[in-house]
This record gives structure tokens, sequence and C-alpha cells, in this order.
């Protein structure tokens, strides 16, 4: 499933979401249009950064995984994609799971983006929807055409956080959701195992 639909093109962008910087301050006040486009700029100068750092991949991946926390609404995330397995697991198990989430999604995705050098994201418009703020840019990769990536930006959790992003009209949020349910029919509903082997997967 996952080869079919996360071609190169998609897993760049997906990157994107999975992997959000940090220098707003969006607490003290209402989540506006302009923090909004501000974050997703933010977002794509802090990645940016990382990737021609010239550190080691290693390294990369603990910057990507430190952007993610601090931009991207985590546990929003985390439970989402967990389905409704997240309603009957522990509050100790949902702790540890959003941790796996994390750190799953950060290696995942943060591995390809040395493919995103000389890339460029263009912000080309936002509008207001009903959980906070749609962003929408251009993506365009090098050998490749520009193709529209939307991010999702909400304060529903305190402050201004990236927790969804559209590829071409792909929910990829809804994606990973689907990834990780059959991970979890995989291993018989066992959650604990699933946290376990996300710590090793990605």
């Amino acid at each position: 499933m996952q080869n079919n639909f996360l071609n190169r093109r998609h897993f760049i962008a997906t990157g994107l979401a999975g992997l959000t910087a940090t220098t707003l301050p969006l607490t003290a006040l209402a989540l506006t249009e302009a923090n909004a486009v501000q974050l997703v700029n933010s977002v794509v100068a802090d990645i940016t950064r990382v990737i021609d750092s010239g550190k080691s991949e290693k390294a990369m991946l603990r910057d990507f995984q430190k952007i993610f926390v601090e931009y991207g609404d985590v546990p929003i995330m985390a439970r989402y994609a967990l389905g409704a397995d997240a309603r009957a697991a522990s509050s100790s198990q949902l702790r540890q799971f959003t941790k796996a989430f994390e750190g799953y999604i950060s290696r995942k995705y943060g591995r390809r983006f040395r493919e995103f050098i000389g890339g460029e994201v263009t912000v080309r418009n936002a509008r207001k929807i009903k959980n906070g703020y749609e962003v929408r840019t251009s993506v365009k990769l090098r050998g490749s055409a520009p193709f529209e990536v939307t991010f999702l930006v909400s304060d529903k959790s305190g402050s201004g956080k990236f927790y969804n992003m559209f590829i071409e009209g792909v929910n990829l949020l809804l994606t990973e959701r689907t990834e990780i349910g059959a991970m979890l029919d995989a291993r018989k509903g066992n959650l604990n195992q699933l946290i376990k082997d996300l710590n090793k997967t990605g």
C-alpha cells in the first residue's frame, strides 16, 4: 500500500507535513491568517536549514524530530492515526504511542529530505476554515512540474500548530491512519506490540 501511494512526489511533500519548524510564539493571541502563513514559511525555512547543514543523517533526523514536536500538533495527529483504538487505549498507552509515532514519522520522512535539495515551496494563498486556516502552497522539486500542497493550521491545542496536509487533494493524515491500522491488524490488535515496533520502524 505504501509503495503504491507514496511515490517520490508524495514522499517528499509528506515530509513537510510530518516535520514542522519552530520560531513562532502563537500562544499569546488567537491564530490569524498572517500567523498561519508565517508558520508555513517558517516550516519550509527550518527544514531547508537542516537539509543544508551538512550534518550526518542521524543528526538530521534528530533535528527533524525536534522540528516536528515544536510545530506539529503531535498528540492530535497520533490520536487520529490510531483511530478508534485510541478510545480503548489507556492514558499510558496513548502517551507511549504518541512518542513512538513522533519518532516513526520523523524517521520515515526525514530520510527522504535529501531529495528536496534545490526544491522551492511558494505560499499561494490562505483562507479561514472551520478548525483554523488552510494555507495553499506550490511545490517545485528539481526535474518535476509544480504541484499543490495544502497545510492545515489550528490553535485548538493552545498554540498555532500544523495538524494535517493535503498533496494534490490527498489527505496524508488519513493515509497514515490507514497505514497504522494495517500495522495494528497485523499484530492482532496488540497496541503494546505496535508501540514497540514503531520505535524501530521508519
